[in-house]
Parts: C-alpha cells; sequence; structure tokens
C-alpha cells in the first residue's frame, strides 16, 4: 500500500474516530444508553463500577482480540484496527464534549445513531475495523464460515439482554432505537450510492443487450448458457453487476431492445475480483 493511502485511510480513521467520541460522550453517557460490542461492554462496566473511564476499558478489553487478530487475520486489516482502537480509546477517553440539548429519550437515541453511524461508516470505509467483535467475527468467518452478520447481531442481541436484566427495559429498547439507527447510517456512508446489484437478464436480444451494457455503461457482462424448460431452447443469459445509479438507464436499454425480456435484479453485499494481478473491490 502506498504512502498517500496510508494518510488517507489514518485521516478517515481520525475522522471517524472524532465524530463516534462525541456521540458518545455528547449522548450516549448522558443519557446512559449503551451501544454494541466491545464498546458496550465497556459501557456496563463504566455505569456500574465507574473505574477507568469508557476510552480505557474499551483499549484494555481490545487487548485479546488484538492478538487474535494478529495470528489469525491480515497483518494490513489489523494494522488499521489498532490504529483506529488507540485513537478511538484516546478520543473517548480525554475528549471533552458538552452534553447535547437534547432530552427526549427516542430523539437523543437516534441523533446518538446518525452521528455514531456517520463516524464508524467512515472507519469501515478504510481496510481496518472499530476492533473487538469486527474481528472476532472475521475470525470465525474465515475459520468456521459463520456469517459476520450473524455473529455481529448475536453479540449485541446478547448485550441488549444484560442491559435489559441489569438496568432496565427501557434502557435496552432506547439502546436498540440506537443501533438500529447507527446500522443505517453505517450502510449508507460505506455503500452509498455506489451500493451494487447483481442482474440476470434473458432475452433473444443477448447480444445487443451485452453490447448496450459494454459500451454504454463500461460494466462488465458474462454471458450463462441456458434452456427454457418448457420450450427447449437454447438461450444466452446475461449476468452483471451494476451500480444502483445505473438501473433506470439499463432498464430503458434493455426493453427498448426486447419488451419481452425477463430481468432479475439482486443485492450485492460484497463484489470482489482479480484484476491485474491485485484483489479489487467493486
Amino acid at each position: 500500500m502506498s504512502l498517500k493511502k496510508i494518510i488517507i485511510n489514518g485521516l478517515l480513521i481520525t475522522i471517524g474516530s472524532i465524530i463516534v467520541a462525541i456521540g458518545i460522550n455528547g449522548i450516549l453517557l448522558p443519557h446512559r444508553f449503551l451501544n454494541g460490542g466491545v464498546i458496550g461492554v465497556a459501557l456496563i462496566i463504566h455505569y456500574l463500577a465507574d473505574v477507568l473511564g469508557v476510552g480505557a476499558l474499551y483499549f484494555i478489553l481490545n487487548i485479546p482480540f488484538f492478538l487474535l487478530g494478529w495470528f489469525s487475520v491480515s497483518r494490513k486489516f489489523m494494522f488499521f484496527t489498532v490504529y483506529s482502537v488507540a485513537i478511538f480509546s484516546l478520543l473517548t477517553q480525554f475528549l471533552q464534549v458538552p452534553a447535547f440539548p437534547v432530552t427526549d429519550p427516542i430523539l437523543a437515541a437516534v441523533l446518538a445513531g446518525v452521528i455514531c453511524g456517520l463516524g464508524s461508516g467512515l472507519i469501515l470505509r478504510t481496510p481496518g475495523s472499530s476492533g473487538g467483535i469486527d474481528i472476532l467475527a472475521v475470525y470465525l468467518n474465515k475459520r468456521f464460515g459463520l456469517r459476520l452478520g450473524w455473529t455481529l447481531f448475536m453479540v449485541n442481541a446478547l448485550i441488549l439482554a444484560v442491559a435489559a436484566l441489569l438496568f432496565s427495559l427501557e434502557m435496552a429498547l432506547y439502546t436498540a432505537i440506537f443501533v438500529f439507527t447507527q446500522g443505517k447510517l453505517v450502510d449508507a456512508v460505506v455503500t452509498g450510492f455506489n451500493k451494487r446489484k447483481t442482474m440476470i437478464i434473458i432475452s433473444d436480444k443477448a447480444a445487443e443487450i451485452s453490447q448496450d451494457i459494454l459500451e454504454k455503461l463500461n460494466r462488465g457482462v458474462t454471458f450463462l448458457d441456458g434452456s427454457g424448460a418448457y420450450t427447449g431452447q437454447s438461450k444466452k443469459i446475461i449476468f452483471s453487476v451494476v451500480t444502483m445509479t445505473e438501473m433506470p438507464r439499463i432498464k430503458e436499454m434493455v426493453f427498448s431492445r426486447d419488451p419481452n425480456a425477463f430481468m432479475v435484479i439482486n443485492e450485492a453485499l460484497d463484489v470482489l475480483g482479480y484484476r491485474h494481478g491485485h484483489l479489487r473491490v467493486y
């Protein structure tokens, strides 16, 4: 990785950590809300014992995950993750932020979700992560094939259950609103308008449609061999990955070529591939 990319990723992590620390110190702590993952555990300990501070607790709780990730996951991933956890811990510990003037707990939870989701999204646009459960999720996915979302959901559900038992059901519900809002903002920041869609097109004009996609959108196209179960007629099936903003143009191109075309469109969670010998995220 070039020095320029390292600097850019470092800036994104720093700015994202500042934003998240503002959300935690300015909203979560004054309202005694929790969070998901390791930061949620740190907040629980802080509310129960008030020792060390949230930032210091967060860093200490991440040490086992550092070791797990360093020996079991990518070193580049861990380099940026360790920096992210360190800078976030320092900011959360020492950044003085006045409490936001929001008294309604639901509005406070939504606002905190927006702020922390924006910051977390910036961090996740880098090769690293915010540490903790993210590292565990990557390890379990790599070792046992467990889906990242499933691991994160189960851990966060456990934290919410503990919050309901130790504190109150209302606190757990407000935290759930915060976590949900944060997740939506993270998704918006990470994918934005570049969210990818996989598209399957079945048409008698497959050659013409594929040329339109290649030449007008500069998107790759793959032909799949298929045949109709009823007619037994062989067909070329078009498979392509496009962005959400390109969808209207593709629909127009397809149905102007063949009004009887059949299209299937799905969400693409990740689009990875090797190009010029390097793994790229599209």
